[in-house]
C-alpha cells in the first residue's frame, strides 16, 4: 500500500484515528472527519494510508 496519501484516501492521523484526505495545497495534505472543519496535517509523514480512494471506492464508501 502506498505511503504517500492521495485525495480520497482513507488515512489514520494518531493511533486509531482515522479522515480523509480532501485536498493537497502546497504539499499539505487537507483532512476531513464528519462533523469536522478541514484542517491542514501538522505532521504529513505520520500519516498512514489505510484505504486508498479506489478501495473506498469499490468498497461503495464513496
Amino acid at each position: 500500500m502506498s505511503t504517500q496519501p492521495g485525495v480520497g484516501d482513507e488515512v489514520e492521523y494518531a493511533p486509531g484515528v482515522r479522515a480523509v484526505v480532501t485536498d493537497i495545497r502546497r504539499g499539505v495534505p487537507y483532512l476531513r472527519q464528519p462533523g469536522r472543519p478541514e484542517w491542514p496535517v501538522e505532521e504529513p509523514d505520520h500519516l498512514r494510508v489505510v484505504r486508498t480512494r479506489t478501495e473506498r471506492i469499490e468498497a461503495g464508501d464513496l
